[in-house]
């Protein structure tokens, strides 16, 4: 996992705040990534915005195909304005929009047994459906085990019991968190 200074973590919401002002306000990628060390690197991320305490939009990947740089820029981009549950975001929004950035670990299979909650995010798999939730996700619901599983089957588009059969992998990820102080 990332042991982020705190310089990167000021680098990673900066982009990531740029990100969606320039695909608010002009409807476009940000160009220009900053040559920090930190956005080299290659994991992957999850950005999440949250108006008022509520979710406004989370986009990420799971697999690192792209610099960490190119990664925030794209997830911010399209939390701002693709996240299929919300309306594109508005200019009039960006006042009291709060950010935060999910560096992801490397993916893990488990068993359900070593789910911790708190600790650990779940990717469920079965066949050509996946599902994932963040670690935050169970402590932010009061979540325990069984219900996170249940969630994060139902977000694949599965049975929410489909995690007690074989044929479902269930992964678990740890997460780094980056966000703005309120």
């Amino acid at each position: 996992m990332h042991c982020l200074s705190e310089a990167d973590r000021n680098n990673i919401l900066e982009l990531a705040r740029q990100a969606v002002e320039e695909a608010v306000r002009q409807r476009r990628l940000l160009k220009e990534i900053p040559k920090a060390q930190i956005f080299e690197e290659r994991c992957g991320v999850f950005v999440t915005l949250t108006a008022g305490g509520r979710l406004r939009g989370c986009i990420g990947v799971i697999e690192a195909k792209a610099t960490l740089g190119e990664s925030i820029v794209r997830c911010a981009t399209e939390s701002a304005l693709d996240d299929p549950r919300f309306s594109p975001m508005q200019p009039e929004e960006l006042s009291g929009l709060e950010i935060e950035v999910s560096l992801l670990s490397p993916l893990e299979r488990i068993q359900p047994e070593q789910v911790e909650i708190g600790r650990h995010g779940l990717l469920v798999e079965q066949g050509y459906r996946r599902g994932l939730l963040l670690p935050q996700v169970a402590v932010e619901h009061h979540l325990d085990r069984e219900q996170f599983l249940r969630e994060t089957c139902y977000k694949a588009g599965l049975p929410r019991d489909a995690w007690e059969t074989p044929e479902t992998r269930i992964y678990r990820f740890s997460c780094e968190i980056v966000k703005e102080a309120k």
